[in-house]
C-alpha cells in the first residue's frame, strides 16, 4: 500500500504524498492510452495494423521518488551493445522468463537484477498502458511505483551504463520537450527527427520510453493540488 498521510511531514512531503496517493486512485480508471502516448511518438519502423502473434512480452518499472523533496523518475542509459535500444536511456526492465508468475514480477525482477532496488523498497502504484514497439517485436507492460526515499543502486556493469534520477516536473516542463535528430541502433544509416525529452548533460530521452513518459505526463495533468 502506498504510506497513509502521517503527522510531522512539512509541505512538500505533505504535497508529494497527495500525489502519490492521487495517482494510486488515478491509475484504477481508464487511462489516456494510445493517445497520451502519441503525444511523443517516434518509432524506427512502422506500426503495423495488429501485434503480431509472435510479440515477446517485456516490463519496465517507472520508479517515482522523492530527493530534497522534488519527486524524481528513475532511469538507467543501456550500454552501447549493438542491440535495438543500445545506449539509449529507458526503465528498468526487460523480457518475460517462463518463471514470472506474471509481468509485474517480470519488471520487478529486472529492476532488481539492474539496478539492485528490491520489491520491499517500494510501493506498486499501478500500471499504464501496455505499449507494442515494433522494431524489437516487444509488447511492454509498463508499472509505476513509489518509494518514500531515494534509494541505493547496484548497477549490472554488463546492461547498464549510468544510473539517472530527473525531476519529474523539470523532464515535463515545456522547455525540455524537443524535437531532434536521432540514429537506432536497429538502422544506424537512417535519421530521423523525433520529438524527445531532453535531461541534463545533453541527454535525451525518444521512443517507447518517451511515450510511457508521455501517458504518465497526461495523467498527471488531471491533477489539482
Amino acid at each position: 500500500m502506498v504510506p497513509m498521510l502521517r503527522s510531522g511531514l512539512n509541505m512538500n512531503e505533505l504535497k508529494d504524498l497527495k500525489k502519490i496517493e492521487w495517482l494510486k486512485e488515478r491509475l484504477l480508471q481508464p487511462l489516456p492510452g494510445f493517445e497520451g502516448q502519441e503525444r511523443m511518438a517516434a518509432r524506427v519502423r512502422p506500426m503495423p495494423s495488429q501485434i503480431p502473434d509472435n510479440a515477446r512480452y517485456s516490463a519496465v518499472l517507472c520508479l517515482l521518488f522523492p530527493v530534497e523533496y522534488e519527486l524524481n523518475v528513475l532511469l538507467i542509459k543501456r550500454k552501447e551493445d549493438g542491440k535495438a535500444h543500445s545506449g539509449q536511456i529507458g526503465f528498468p526492465g526487460g523480457k518475460q522468463e517462463p518463471e514470472d508468475a506474471d509481468m509485474l514480477v517480470t519488471a520487478q525482477r529486472e529492476a532488481t537484477e539492474e539496478v539492485g532496488i528490491l520489491p520491499g523498497d517500494y510501493n506498486v502504484l499501478g500500471a499504464l498502458t501496455p505499449l507494442y514497439i515494433p522494431v524489437s517485436n516487444f509488447k511492454v507492460f509498463p508499472y509505476v511505483a513509489f518509494a518514500e526515499r531515494r534509494l541505493s543502486y547496484i548497477a549490472d556493469q554488463n546492461e547498464v551504463a549510468e544510473i539517472l534520477e530527473v525531476p519529474v516536473d523539470k523532464l515535463f516542463h515545456a522547455d525540455n520537450k524537443i524535437t531532434t535528430d536521432v540514429t537506432s541502433p536497429a538502422m544506424p544509416g537512417k535519421l530521423r527527427n523525433v520529438k524527445a525529452y531532453q535531461v541534463p548533460g545533453e541527454k535525451i530521452i525518444w521512443g517507447a520510453t518517451a511515450m510511457i513518459l508521455s501517458e504518465l505526463e497526461t495523467v498527471l495533468e488531471d491533477y489539482i493540488l
